[in-house]
């Protein structure tokens, strides 16, 4: 049997590796992988995730920047004919290239270095459609923020374009002892659910993703200013009441529903194409 691979966390990465066994197995049971199901691992480290979930999964792709790891991965699970590397940066992954059948759906899987995972999350949410569910472990100040309430601080742009996309729930804290090296945070862990029906949420009537993450970017530019100064150049005080709501009002005030409504709103008056001109 050849020697165990080494390998220090790099500060460069963002690597905290995970080695709490309770917390692993907690993890594994919230995801409930099983032989039928094709799973993406993203960032898996030095595979104390990918250990239970290659020995459950039909399926298992992990996705890992640092090169470094490579070696020490396929060491460990180059046996599985179900497991594939990715040699690659996930900010840049093409997501549908792993796609094995039309009906084929990804469930994603990660312990996400704070640095990317806001950037991730936003470039996971382009390829929504190929996506059955996700379970990351993040910093538990951006699992916040994706499951915030209208007229809390946390709530923002990232709120708003996640929980309509998806239902979010926080599953349970992880405190800092859990990884190894500690980080300075508390983290969590995010369950992600793509809507595919939307009777009992708000949906777009006339506009895009793109039209409802431009007005969020917009209104939220400076959290401290009213709407009507916010959307000046993009909406008027008159469209937005059109939408039942006070131009007087701040961007944290309005629920999602409310920002779908503006959106709708923009892209019935020329939406992104009328901004380009």
């Amino acid at each position: 049997m050849s020697k165990p691979l080494k390998h220090k966390a790099r500060k460069r990465f963002g690597q905290n590796f995970l080695h709490d066994q309770n917390i692993i197995e907690r993890i594994i049971s919230h995801i409930n992988p099983t032989a039928d199901q094709h799973l993406v691992e993203i960032g898996p480290g030095k595979g104390a995730l990918t250990e239970l979930l290659v020995q459950q999964a039909g399926r298992l792709d992990v996705i890992e920047l640092d090169r470094d790891l490579i070696p020490l991965l396929e060491q460990r699970f180059s046996s599985f004919d179900h497991f594939n590397i990715h040699s690659t940066d996930a900010l840049k992954f093409d997501f549908s290239s792993l796609l094995i059948s039309e009906n084929d759906r990804l469930r994603l899987v990660g312990n996400l270095p704070y640095n990317i995972s806001t950037p991730l999350i936003f470039h996971l949410l382009d390829s929504i459609a190929l996506i059955e569910d996700m379970h990351f472990m993040l910093q538990k100040e951006v699992v916040e923020r994706l499951t915030a309430a209208a007229g809390s601080k946390a709530y923002g742009r990232l709120s708003i374009l996640v929980q309509y996309l998806c239902q979010a729930q926080l599953l349970f804290i992880v405190p800092p002892g859990a990884f190894n090296p500690p980080p300075k945070v508390d983290s969590a862990i995010v369950q992600l659910t793509p809507r595919r029906d939307f009777d009992s949420a708000p949906q777009l009537q006339y506009g895009s993703v793109e039209d409802l993450a431009l007005i969020a970017k917009k209104a939220f530019a400076q959290r401290r200013k009213t709407l009507r100064n916010n959307l000046k150049k993009i909406l008027s005080a008159e469209q937005i009441n059109a939408c039942g709501i006070d131009p007087g009002q701040r961007a944290e005030t309005l629920t999602i529903s409310e920002f779908v409504a503006l959106a709708d709103q923009f892209a019935q008056a020329g939406g992104l194409a009328a901004t380009e001109n």
